[in-house]
């Protein structure tokens, strides 16, 4: 019988959801970057003292383009987290730090509706504690690569 509170058969599932929402940003996230041009992005780097903005403005869209695609699908998981939490690590006090915490940041309101400022870190908490969990709790789950990889080798 089908139960809600089956933890093995949840356990499982739960992953895919973190993937899908962490996958499809980071790639959302990258492909802002690429359409606006890298060289866009290689000034914020620069302000916050990158060394060679130029080309990490290229690493980091293309990381977080393929990383994000690799997290969609569930493939090698742990290894992309690596430099996806790094990307938000250097984000998070590079640039949103001074910020304070909350992503929603009302500092007015006018007859258009309210007006807001610069996002602060919550949102590179949230990527990093996703990814985290994806690591620390057991892998991509199901419907991922990784399982997919993980059951050949069993089998061999």
């Amino acid at each position: 019988m089908f139960e809600l509170r089956n933890k093995e058969f949840w356990g499982q599932w739960a992953p895919l959801a973190l993937r899908l929402v962490i996958g499809c940003g980071f790639m959302v996230h990258g492909w802002a970057k690429l359409s606006g041009g890298p060289d866009k992005f290689a000034g914020v780097l620069k302000w916050i003292g990158i060394p060679q903005p130029e080309v990490m403005a290229w690493v980091v869209t293309l990381v977080e383009i393929f990383g994000g695609l690799a997290i969609l699908v569930g493939a090698f998981v742990t290894l992309m987290s690596i430099p996806l939490v790094v990307i938000h690590l250097v984000a998070m006090f590079g640039v949103h730090w001074q910020h304070g915490f909350s992503s929603v940041n009302t500092v007015g309101l006018t007859a258009a509706g309210p007006q807001f400022g610069p996002p602060g870190f919550e949102i590179n908490l949230l990527y990093i504690a996703g990814l985290l969990a994806l690591v620390l709790g057991g892998g991509a789950g199901a419907l991922s690569v990784d399982r997919l990889l993980a059951r050949r080798k069993n089998t061999s």
